[in-house]
C-alpha cells in the first residue's frame, strides 16, 4: 500500500513539475559565433565562449518565472550558420531576439568600453533597445545596422555588444561569474518589463 502511494505521489509530482503554461512566450538569446568562429579574442579569451556563458546565465535566471521561456540558438560550442539561426527564430516566432556579442577595436587596449546596441528599422526594436540601455546605465544605441540577424529576423531583434574584448575593465567584468550574473539579472528585468 505504501509503495502505491509513493508511486502515485511520484507520478503526480512529475506531471505537476512538467506543466508549462500554454501562454508562455518565447525569447531567443543568440550567443554569437561558436565552433570554429571564435569572434573577438584576447589573451586566450574568446567572444564565442563569453557570450555563450552569459546566454546560459540569462536562461538560468529566467527559469524562476513562468511568463517567458528563454531559448538559446546554441547551447554548446557549435557553429550554426546565420541562415539556420534566423530560420529557427522565424519558425519559433518569439516575442524578442537578443543577439549577444563583444566588441573589439584595432588597438591593443581600447580606450572605449561599455555596451553598444544595434537595432532593426522598427519601433519595437528601438523600444527594446531603449529598455536594455536603461538597465545598463545607459548603453549607446548605435542605431540600425545591416546585420543578418537583424535584417532577417521577423521578430523584434537587437544585437548587443556587451563590452570591448580589448578593454581590460570590460573583459574582466564579462568573464567574471559576478559580472555574468549581473548581466543576466538585468536582461531578466528587461523581460519582466517588456
Amino acid at each position: 500500500m505504501r509503495g502505491i502511494k509513493l508511486l502515485a505521489l511520484a507520478v503526480f509530482s512529475a506531471a505537476f513539475l512538467s506543466f508549462t503554461p500554454e501562454n508562455k512566450k518565447l525569447i531567443i538569446i543568440d550567443a554569437g559565433h561558436g565552433g570554429n568562429d571564435m569572434g573577438a579574442n584576447r589573451n586566450g579569451i574568446y567572444e564565442k565562449d563569453v557570450v555563450l556563458s552569459i546566454g546560459k546565465e540569462i536562461q538560468k535566471f529566467n527559469n524562476i518565472q513562468d511568463r517567458y521561456e528563454v531559448i538559446l540558438t546554441r547551447d554548446s560550442d557549435t557553429f550554426n550558420s546565420l541562415d539556420s539561426r534566423t530560420s529557427m527564430i522565424n519558425r519559433l516566432n518569439p516575442e524578442m531576439v537578443i543577439s549577444l556579442h563583444m566588441n573589439s577595436s584595432p588597438r591593443d587596449e581600447s580606450e572605449r568600453s561599455g555596451q553598444e546596441i544595434y537595432i532593426q528599422n522598427t519601433d519595437t526594436s528601438k523600444e527594446l533597445a531603449e529598455k536594455i540601455s536603461r538597465k545598463f546605465n545607459p548603453s549607446l544605441i548605435a542605431g540600425e545596422k545591416n546585420l543578418h540577424i537583424l535584417r532577417e529576423s521577423k521578430a523584434p531583434a537587437v544585437l548587443v555588444e556587451l563590452g570591448f574584448m580589448n578593454s581590460k575593465k570590460d573583459r574582466e567584468y564579462l568573464t567574471s561569474k559576478k559580472g555574468q550574473q549581473e548581466i543576466a539579472q538585468k536582461f531578466t528585468e528587461v523581460f519582466r518589463e517588456y
